[in-house]
């Protein structure tokens, strides 16, 4: 199943992504009433395997109904496909390629950090360039979705807690995250962490471990992979992470990113992304995600305010 999120107002709605276009589930349940259907995306991973099967019977009553079916690109404006996650952990170098043009020993334990819920953004939504960054580098990757609590798992049970797969763009700014040994502060500026279209339930995916992955910016192949290529597999991240923590339904990992970032190329070739560019971040069956990226604009009031507190 494809799971979505679409905004209306300030609030985010759950929609189910079929070939005609996206249910409305909201809408759909007041003509239809049915209290076992889950109406965020929050609640559907909350409720697994139970949540996807009211919700896979409910599709199958009103996907017919037009009045519920909305246009992927004329009535959307499309959220991140998970909406509040407990945590956001990634991994770092888990490419071998990507370990080899950066000139990085393969480590030999997942190198992790985290992200924070302000770089969370969607689909189709443009991303303003940080004043503070003069380096903003893609990351194409693949996002895993914990479906159920998961503390002290096996390698071999931990795909058993994967609620879905999304596609991510775990965008980085270089020099503010080389700037200290620590990569948090060029890792965590707002909206650096598009995520979607869709969430894809974990049964659709056979394989994590062989899925292309594509970056394509202004219509130029820049990353074109497999997740075969990574040093540690997502069986591996979830039971290396469970050992640490407790894993919680929501929490998203971001399991690292392959060769062809603008990190990796020559010092003399290395373009980094600027305003009116356009980013595409693609996963086999997971589907494409694209952003437009601008200039930072500084409201008036947010530089008044600024002003009063330096005089302050």
């Amino acid at each position: 199943m494809k799971l979505v999120t679409f905004k209306q107002g300030s609030e985010y709605k759950l929609g189910i992504k079929i070939t005609e276009g996206i249910i409305d589930i909201e809408a759909a349940q007041g003509a239809n009433p049915d209290n076992t259907v889950p109406t965020s995306i929050m609640e559907v991973i909350q409720g697994g395997t139970e949540s996807l099967k009211a919700l896979q019977l409910f599709i199958e009553e009103v996907k017919h109904q037009s009045a519920y079916l909305l246009n992927d690109d004329d009535e959307i404006t499309w959220g991140p496909c998970v909406t509040e996650p407990n945590k956001i952990i990634c991994v770092g170098l888990n490419y071998r390629k990507h370990a080899d043009e950066t000139n990085a020993p393969y480590p030999e334990v997942p190198i992790l950090f985290n992200k924070f819920n302000n770089t969370l953004t969607g689909h189709n939504c443009n991303i303003a360039i940080p004043k503070v960054t003069n380096k903003l580098d893609y990351e194409v990757e693949l996002g895993v979705v914990i479906g159920k609590r998961a503390k002290y798992i096996s390698q071999e049970d931990a795909l058993d807690y994967v609620f879905g797969y999304c596609t991510v763009n775990d965008l980085s700014a270089r020099d503010l995250q080389l700037r200290t040994p620590q990569w948090l502060l060029g890792k965590s500026c707002d909206d650096f962490s598009p995520v979607g279209p869709y969430l894809v339930s974990a049964d659709e995916i056979d394989d994590p471990q062989n899925l292309n992955l594509t970056t394509i910016v202004n219509g130029e192949i820049r990353q074109n992979s497999n997740t075969s290529d990574m040093i540690f597999t997502v069986a591996e991240i979830i039971s290396y992470i469970s050992q640490h923590m407790t894993l919680e339904p929501g929490d998203l990992i971001l399991t690292g990113t392959p060769e062809g970032v603008v990190l990796g190329y020559p010092e003399d070739k290395q373009n980094y992304l600027k305003p009116e560019d356009i980013v595409m971040v693609e996963i086999e069956k997971l589907g494409a995600l694209t952003n437009r990226f601008v200039e930072e604009v500084i409201a008036a009031n947010q530089k008044n305010q600024k002003k009063e507190i330096v005089k302050g």
